[in-house]
């Protein structure tokens, strides 16, 4: 599980220069983008904050989101 301190800094990569990106935690096993649906794993709890892992998960649906996530 993500500490909580960590999930209030963390930011999309994506938004982050446009000074959003605020995340919200998924089942304690994705990151979501409130601002552009980018869905980033938790893999071995370690987010995987790469632009190309969101891009892959941005047209799931967060219900159908794998859990857990693939191990890369």
């Amino acid at each position: 599980m993500l500490d909580a301190e960590l999930l209030e800094i963390l930011r999309c990569p994506h938004c982050a220069r446009d000074g959003k990106g605020e995340l919200v935690l998924h089942k304690d096993s994705w990151l979501v983008c409130q601002d552009c649906g980018r869905k980033y794993p938790i893999v071995d709890e370690i987010p995987v904050m790469l632009i190309d892992e969101g891009d892959q998960w941005i047209n799931t649906a967060q219900d159908a989101l794998p859990i857990p996530p693939p191990a890369r």
